[in-house]
């Protein structure tokens, strides 16, 4: 059975940093593309930061390039994403995805390409 779990969310001021953290399970980590997505409320869920675990390309949103960091230690099946100069706009509940689908290039943003979802981790940023 696929799970993943995601840690590290919490609350901190504008400025600061956070690390995240996504365990797999259940499934052969480096044949999938790992993602993380949010969702603000009233908002849609939107990719953040997704990475293929077999050649290493990596995706970033616009919103969040040269702020956030995406990394993948396979040995123990976990993907972080290390955020920084975290922003008021960055406050969501944050998730982490599984896409079973080896795709060409970079990986897919797209929330509907994901299989296996993760519960979520709140992410509040204070100014």
């Amino acid at each position: 059975e696929v799970h993943l779990v995601e840690s590290g969310g919490g609350s901190v001021q504008a400025g600061g940093s956070l690390t995240l953290s996504c365990v797999a399970s259940g499934f052969p980590f480096d044949d999938y593309a790992i993602g993380w997505f949010r969702q603000a409320p009233g908002k849609e869920r939107e990719a953040v930061s997704c990475i293929s675990s077999w050649d290493g390309n990596i995706y970033y949103a616009p919103s969040v390039k040269g702020r956030f960091t995406i990394s993948s230690d396979d040995a123990k099946n976990t993907v972080y994403l290390q955020m920084n100069d975290l922003k008021s706009e960055d406050t969501a509940v944050y998730y982490c995805a599984a896409d079973e689908t080896r795709r060409v290039g970079v990986p897919s943003g797209l929330p509907v390409d994901y299989d296996y979802w993760g519960q979520g981790t709140q992410v509040t940023v204070s100014s």
